[in-house]
């Protein structure tokens, strides 16, 4: 299927690994300009060679860091400068602390904040004016099962996930008369590096190996196992095409069925 995005521009932020990079590459597939960042210099050059080379495709690597508004400044410049515009925007970043609502403190929450909901906000607010100009524009940003189902530990997670829905659901009201849709993606179990760093904290907790904690943790998934990286890309990329222009205001969980609620 034509996705019909070949040259358009896309940024993707935090992705150097895991669903960033996966989905920088599903987009990559599709003949997109593509600019992707991290935090890393030397990963996110790796990283934009390694999808170049596969590819074909023209890849900005630039350093930044998502929770910091002068990064994302320089960013969104770096962008303009090289492609002049962005029409796909994917907000991505890390994950903010885990714990429990009596060791997390102040600074880890605001940490958190700016983290996971400021970085959306202020690359959202930077791009919507080019995509309004330009009269068509995609955001999606990847969020987490957390926002439709809670997780004990991730409790900054639970929190400000869900902000996230709100603010979408708003934006993609105000902005589809430009040809504007603004949707979210929450994944569920997913093998990435995050995964695998929660996974050991939890499996040293309940006193077994982290494979044994995988293995339990794909019992609770009805398809019987964890998700992988490409297929929350192959998400994202359809829903940055032309084939997806009338989903709009959607939050779309690729989970393999965990999230219980209707």
């Amino acid at each position: 299927m034509d996705l019909g995005i070949k040259n358009k521009v896309a940024l993707v932020t935090a992705s150097s690994q895991g669903l960033g990079k996966a989905t920088a590459l599903s987009l990559a597939k599709e003949g997109v300009h593509l600019a992707i960042c991290s935090r890393n210099e030397r990963a996110i050059t790796e990283t934009a060679q390694e999808i170049s080379t596969a590819t074909g495709v023209t890849v900005l690597p630039v350093v930044a860091d998502v929770s910091q508004p002068n990064d994302i400044e320089k960013l969104i410049e770096s962008v303009k400068a090289t492609f002049g515009t962005i029409h796909i925007l994917v907000n991505n970043a890390g994950g903010p602390p885990t714990g429990h609502i009596a060791t997390l403190s102040d600074s880890e929450w605001e940490k958190g904040f700016h983290l996971t909901l400021m970085s959306m906000i202020r690359l959202t607010r930077a791009t919507l004016p080019m995509m309004e100009q330009q009269r068509w524009g995609r955001v999606v940003t990847i969020v987490s099962l957390t926002a439709k189902q809670p997780i004990n530990d991730l409790l900054i997670s639970s929190t400000l996930r869900p902000g996230i829905l709100g603010i979408s659901k708003i934006l993609a009201n105000q902005y589809g008369k430009y040809g504007i849709t603004v949707n979210t993606v929450c994944p569920g179990f997913i093998l990435t590096k995050r995964q695998e760093e929660l996974s050991r904290a939890r499996s040293t907790e309940k006193n077994i190996s982290m494979e044994q904690y995988l293995a339990e943790s794909a019992k609770e998934i009805p398809l019987g196992r964890l998700g992988k990286p490409e297929e929350i890309g192959d998400v994202i990329a359809f829903l940055a095409s032309e084939r997806a222009s009338f989903i709009n205001g959607a939050t779309i969980v690729v989970d393999g069925g965990q999230v219980k609620g209707i």
